[in-house]
C-alpha cells in the first residue's frame, strides 16, 4: 500500500513540516501540568519556598556551565584544589602550626610527615599546576621553634 500525497494540500503547498498551527482536537488549551501548577499556585503552595520574591542570584553574571557545581561546593562549604595546590596549602599550614607544638619531637614529627608527602609527590609526580616544593630542613625549623619558645 502506497500513500499518495499529491492530493494532500499541505504537501502540495510545500507545508510538509508536520506542525499544525491549530490546537489538536481533544486537547485543552491548558495542559494537565500547567493546570496542576496553576492550582498549586492558587492554593499558595509556592509562597513559603526559600528565596520567594527575591531576585535571581547571579543573573547579571556571565553564563558558566559549572554554575551548579560551584554553588553546591559553596553551599556545602566544600572546596576542591588540584593535588599540587592542596599539598602546597597543607605544607604552609604545617609550617604555621609548628609554633603550636609542645615538644621538639612533635615539631619533628609534623615536619617529617609533610616532608614524606613532598618526597612522594616529587618521586611519583602530582597533578595540578607546577609543583616547586622541596622537603623542609627539619633542624632549621626546630631551631626556629626553640628561638620562638625562649
Amino acid at each position: 500500500m502506497t500513500l499518495d500525497r499529491s492530493s494532500d494540500r499541505r504537501f502540495a503547498a510545500g507545508h510538509n513540516k508536520g506542525v499544525t498551527q491549530r490546537k489538536p482536537a481533544g486537547i485543552n488549551f491548558e495542559s494537565w501540568i500547567d493546570r496542576q501548577i496553576r492550582q498549586a499556585a492558587e492554593r499558595g503552595e509556592f509562597e513559603d519556598l526559600p528565596g520567594h520574591g527575591a531576585p535571581l542570584a547571579d543573573l547579571d553574571k556571565p553564563y558558566d556551565e559549572m554554575w551548579w557545581v560551584k554553588r553546591k561546593l559553596r553551599d556545602e562549604q566544600l572546596s576542591y584544589l588540584p593535588p599540587s595546590l592542596a599539598l602546597r596549602k597543607e605544607a604552609r599550614e604545617v609550617l604555621e602550626g609548628v609554633s603550636q607544638a609542645r615538644t621538639e619531637a612533635e615539631v619533628r614529627d609534623r615536619i617529617d610527615a609533610i616532608n614524606e608527602k613532598i618526597r612522594d609527590a616529587i618521586r611519583l609526580g602530582i597533578r595540578g599546576p607546577g609543583f616547586s616544593l622541596t622537603p623542609f630542613n627539619v633542624d632549621r625549623i626546630v631551631a626556629e621553634w626553640r628561638r620562638a619558645r625562649d
